[in-house]
């Protein structure tokens, strides 16, 4: 069990990461990741961020900016074994706020896409919610192996498989959209992949 909470943490840290680095790539995906959080956060949240006599997008700006530095601080966390439960419970915070987001937009039936991951192409899809789901699993496994108390001494080769395991787990994650691309068309009327 010594080994699972490390590639939990990889795991988590490069998704999160690679998230954070989407959004801040350039002016056009940190614009599809503020009106993405405009669409998904939940208008109270939006209200009470934005600043008296400002409009929406001020406070959706600071939302983003808000998701950005929990994402950007999980991180930070997960790299560290001794910040690493609090890593992982942000982490998983995070993933339910999102999940919940999603799941929401869903039963709208908007056909939106979420700029997750710093893709703003295709609609949010119950796919994504599958994946936070995973994500989640994942974490909750990290924090019980955590919990199941001292471990033995980490042998540094096998510390390194479980780091790239965990990487290597993030890729069909980070992946997600263009594989359904592969086996989902798109509807008429929705988003276009370029």
């Amino acid at each position: 069990m010594l080994y699972l909470p490390i590639a939990v943490r990889a795991l988590l840290a490069v998704v999160l990461g690679a998230s954070v680095l989407g959004a801040l790539r350039d002016r056009a995906h940190r614009g599809d990741f503020v009106s993405a959080t405009e669409r998904l956060a939940p208008a109270r949240l939006l209200a009470a961020l934005t600043p008296s006599g400002a409009s929406r997008p001020a406070g959706a700006r600071r939302a983003a900016a808000l998701v950005l530095a929990l994402e950007a601080i999980a991180v930070v966390l997960l790299l560290a074994p001794w910040t690493a439960t609090a890593g992982i419970l942000l982490s998983l915070a995070l993933l339910a706020t999102f999940t919940t987001a999603l799941i929401g937009v869903l039963r709208r039936g908007d056909r939106v896409p979420c700029a997750c991951l710093g893709s703003a192409e295709r609609p949010i899809h119950p796919a994504h919610v599958v994946r936070n789901l995973a994500l989640i699993g994942a974490g909750t496994a990290g924090l019980l192996a955590i919990a199941a108390g001292p471990h033995a001494h980490a042998v540094p080769v096998v510390v390194a498989v479980a780091l790239a395991a965990g990487a290597l787990t993030a890729l069909p994650v980070l992946l997600l959209d263009d594989i359904l691309d592969l086996f989902t068309p798109l509807t008429p009327g929705s988003p276009t992949p370029s």
